[in-house]
């Protein structure tokens, strides 16, 4: 669960494990006793493997690009097991994979793609055409219902060629398809049809750079190098993902040498990571903006309905004193869900702290004395942040009490729309463009949205139809500036996600591409020599 960061102290967020402060972790840390591990310094007998310890519990569905959601967690497996036609790769947004090309008809109504030659599975079966079009057709994550709704056929004129017909042009095919859904990554469709999609996340066939070895739910996933790979034969023979949720294990395991790289190191740990020679921390500033959501704010009788408690909670929260607590000040904070790297972005005026006219603002819109909210329901991973924002509200009266759930099942509950009161702490480092983000999290039907705007439901074909890339930009800007001016969300920041590497990792290939959260691509993460 990990330790709480707040007005309130440090306090343990709920297992059977002891209540230890932060300096009883590291004390304990320092002499070898947390986990009951033996103290190894640096342990080198693993040879030519590399193991993490991950700060969430894997899920089988992050295992089947077919369940892909709206969040990034499900790449960070998916850029070891599978491959896409097009997907993100250091130096280019749309880099070619197991498409080795493809073109665009100059109508945009046709989009062929062709299949790099002599690419395989992992169990040495050729990948094919019907494997795309099979990959594509049973593809149920985000955004599925829209891709699927402006694909009018796909064509199979050989083996190595795809052909997307649409039933209109649509400037967007190639984001939502290359980065921003998982209907790209391809699976084999012969023995997905064998063993049924439920013996395909038991048993994972894909086409990346390392094979599925054996997976513990809770504890941990081990993958082996694929030496047929099209880009390279992986350098590192062996990868293991360890679950280890709590963050002052982490970094236990990463000083004693049990782990190689330990994602999300934050606080006075981070601090920690940084003093201990040897260890090298490893900020990312991530295309995942965090945010409040307020799923009552369509409800006339809730207090979110009225827009100046909404305004209220965005001036409650001290986005920069969280960043300098929790992240060592790495979060960028543009006061938007579209991260400001993305195409389209519109910079809106910057988040302020002002709990004072937060407090006149519910007094107001009627509620002086403030007002239960309920629960705030966050990603228990982010439980830290969940406890400073309860802080941030209260401070102006809004109370709410916090309800961290694993992050598999919060993210299948906010999609599925269980969360209907209280408010929810989330975020999304999902590929894309402005475009995709507000799809996903604002326009009518999107696979987070609660509620959403006429005027802000309007636009949005109106920007899908249009290829002139500066109205359509200004359609896009004025989306974003609707979202803004009617507080929907109360953005955090941009999160400077902060790691620790070991010193048996040569390149560790954090930051490698652009706004990525985890390491990859995992081809290039090497082991030092000498």
């Amino acid at each position: 669960m990990g330790l709480l960061v707040g007005r309130r102290g440090v306090r343990n967020t709920g297992s059977n494990e002891p209540h230890l402060s932060r300096r009883d972790v590291l004390a304990l840390t320092a002499v070898g006793l947390v986990a009951g591990a033996p103290r190894i310094a640096f342990a080198a007998e693993s040879g030519s493997q590399l193991t993490w310890a991950v700060h969430v519990s894997l899920a089988p569905t992050w295992f089947d690009p077919a369940d892909t959601q709206g969040i990034i967690t499900p790449f960070m497996v998916l850029y070891a097991l599978h491959d896409a036609m097009v997907k993100p790769m250091p130096g280019k947004s749309q880099a070619p994979c197991l498409a080795e090309s493809w073109s665009a008809t100059a109508d945009g109504l046709t989009y062929e793609f062709v299949l790099r030659d002599g690419v395989k599975f992992h169990n040495n079966e050729p990948v094919t055409a019907e494997d795309v079009k099979f990959s594509f057709e049973r593809y149920r994550g985000a955004a599925h219902e829209l891709m699927k709704a402006q694909v009018a056929a796909i064509e199979i004129p050989d083996a190595q060629h795809v052909r997307f017909k649409l039933k209109k042009p649509w400037p967007d095919f190639l984001t939502f398809y290359s980065s921003a859904s998982g209907a790209g990554w391809i699976v084999p469709k012969k023995y997905v049809e064998q063993v049924g999609d439920e013996g395909f996340k038991k048993a994972p066939i894909g086409a990346g750079p390392y094979k599925f070895v054996s997976f513990s739910p809770g504890v941990e996933l081990v993958l082996e190098a694929f030496e047929g790979y099209w880009r390279k034969t992986p350098s590192v023979k062996r990868l293991v993902m360890k679950v280890i949720p709590d963050e002052a294990t982490r970094l236990a395991a990463l000083k004693r040498g049990e782990v190689d790289i330990a994602y999300s190191i934050r606080s006075e740990l981070a601090e920690e990571l940084q003093r201990t020679p040897g260890l090298t921390l490893k900020p990312v500033v991530l295309q995942a903006p965090n945010w409040l959501y307020f799923p009552e704010q369509w409800d006339p009788k809730s207090p979110w309905h009225d827009v100046r408690v909404r305004q209220a909670a965005n001036l409650a929260i001290d986005r920069d004193g969280m960043s300098k607590a929790l992240f060592l000040g790495y979060c960028k904070i543009t006061n938007s869900i579209v991260p400001y790297t993305f195409d389209f972005y519109w910079q809106p005026p910057p988040a302020a702290y002002d709990p004072a006219k937060a407090k006149k603002l519910l007094a107001d819109a009627g509620y002086a004395k403030g007002f239960d909210a309920g629960l705030l329901y966050c990603d228990s991973s982010y439980s830290n942040m969940g406890e400073i924002s309860l802080d941030n509200l209260q401070q102006v009266g809004i109370r709410a009490r916090l309800e961290p759930i694993e992050r598999a099942g919060f993210y299948g509950s906010y999609g599925g729309k269980q969360y209907t009161r209280g408010i929810i702490q989330a975020g999304s480092g999902a590929f894309g463009d402005a475009a995709t983000r507000l799809a996903s999290f604002v326009v009518k039907g999107g696979a987070f949205v609660y509620g959403s705007y006429p005027d802000i439901d309007e636009l949005f074909p109106k920007q899908a139809d249009e290829l002139d890339h500066e109205k359509r930009a200004a359609i896009l800007d004025k989306m974003q500036q609707l979202v803004y001016e009617k507080a929907i969300y109360a953005p955090i920041w941009q999160l400077g996600f902060l790691n620790g590497v070991g010193p048996r990792v040569g390149e560790s290939a954090f930051g490698l591409i652009p706004g990525f959260a985890y390491t990859a691509p995992f081809e290039d993460i090497t082991l030092k020599t000498g």
